[in-house]
């Protein structure tokens, strides 16, 4: 089940999906002196990364982060770099971060590269994945048709069109054909066993993508549906994202 929270705006739907995951990884900590996070990108999660890092009633130290993808052959000097992307937004601001698990894009051994954090990845248990969903509703770079039924932690996948389309039209590259057509990314079965998985997905331009994962069936065509089985998945809503829902469920709440 899907819990709804529509919030007012960028700045409150991110505040208040970083303050429910704070809440998560403090409690992880409470109960086993530890906690294990996946940490999303793009112009989606910018208001949630930013009040996330200013929780101070975290211990950091206790914390163990992953990303969701990265794009295959770039450098961490590239704009649009997700290393580059969430080191100057999340671990620059928390010195006492215990471990940031990164995946090397550009790695000279890619497939020695995808087996290093399948195994730490598994090593880790995930207390809470912050996500967001696609324009074209994928769960970080499983676009459709996703694979539900993927064995691995993460693999190489190949970007659609409209995916593609989605990371030159939020400015990160300067033409399309700049865009690559490969990614590592987290596999869905990955992202499912996340304990608590938390959505933060503003914009009228995601509107069409949360319809169809809110309000359609559970398919491969709408990656994120898969999301209507997880026990404890919270999506984080604006007016602008919530726009096309024929109405909003009675589990909506800010």
């Amino acid at each position: 089940m899907i819990q709804i929270h529509l919030e007012p705006g960028k700045t409150a739907l991110g505040q208040a999906a970083a303050d429910l995951g704070a809440q998560t990884i403090r409690s992880a900590i409470e109960a086993r002196g530890s906690a294990n996070i996946v940490v999303a990108t793009g112009a989606s999660q910018f208001e949630l990364i930013e009040a996330l890092v200013k929780h101070g009633d975290v211990d950091w130290s206790r914390v163990t982060a992953f990303h969701l993808d990265e794009y295959i052959g770039m450098p961490e000097t590239h704009p649009a770099s997700f290393r580059r992307y969430l080191k100057e937004r999340f671990t620059s601001f928390l010195p006492t971060l215990g471990a940031f698990h990164f995946i090397i894009g550009d790695a000279p051994d890619l497939d020695g590269e995808i087996a290093r954090v399948n195994r730490l990845i598994e090593q880790h248990p995930i207390d809470v994945t912050f996500a967001g969903i696609g324009e074209n509703a994928h769960l970080a770079f499983n676009d459709p048709p996703a694979d539900f039924e993927a064995a691995e932690p993460f693999r190489v996948v190949q970007l659609e069109e409209r995916c593609r389309r989605q990371q030159f039209g939020e400015g990160w590259f300067p033409t399309l054909d700049a865009v690559p057509h490969e990614a590592i990314t987290m596999t869905i079965p990955q992202i499912v066993k996340s304990a608590l998985v938390i959505l933060a997905v503003p914009d009228r331009r995601k509107a069409e993508a949360v319809r169809d994962t809110l309000e359609g069936p559970i398919t491969p065509l709408v990656p994120a549906s898969i999301l209507q089985r997880h026990p404890a998945c919270h999506l984080f809503l604006d007016p602008e994202s919530a726009a096309l829902l024929q109405q909003m469920p009675s589990n909506a709440g800010a």
